[in-house]
């Protein structure tokens, strides 16, 4: 049973940062492209950013490009979130997500597995 646990949520000033980590078990991780989405109150959830399973190809939103990066480390089973000078905006429940193909896209329909999510609260 493939489960994505995330963690590193919390409250943050407007212009602070905070590591999003998602640990994954009961797969084979090191195949798989990961990502990140979010879900802000009343609005749909969206891409953050997406790997490729050897971490050679990643994928952002306009929105985050040059604020957030996404990485991964194979030998934890574990993706990571950095994200700096966080804005209000970027309020959200954050999601990670596991793609068995292997592709890194930041299409919701490529992915079937999906952690429960962890709050991130950007104050002003």
């Amino acid at each position: 049973q493939v489960q994505l646990v995330e963690s590193g949520g919390g409250l943050v000033q407007a212009g602070g940062s905070l590591r999003l980590s998602c640990a994954a078990s009961g797969g084979t991780f090191s195949l798989w492209a990961m990502g990140w989405f979010r879900q802000a109150p009343g609005k749909d959830r969206e891409a953050v950013a997406s790997i490729s399973w050897k971490g050679d190809s990643t994928y952002s939103a306009d929105s985050v490009k040059g604020r957030f990066t996404i990485s991964r480390d194979n030998a934890k089973n574990t993706v990571y979130l950095q994200m700096n000078d966080l804005k209000p905006e970027d309020t959200a429940v954050y999601y990670c997500a596991a793609a068995p193909r292997g592709v890194a896209t930041l299409r919701r329909s490529g992915y079937t597995y999906w952690g429960q999510g962890t709050q991130v609260t950007v104050s002003s």
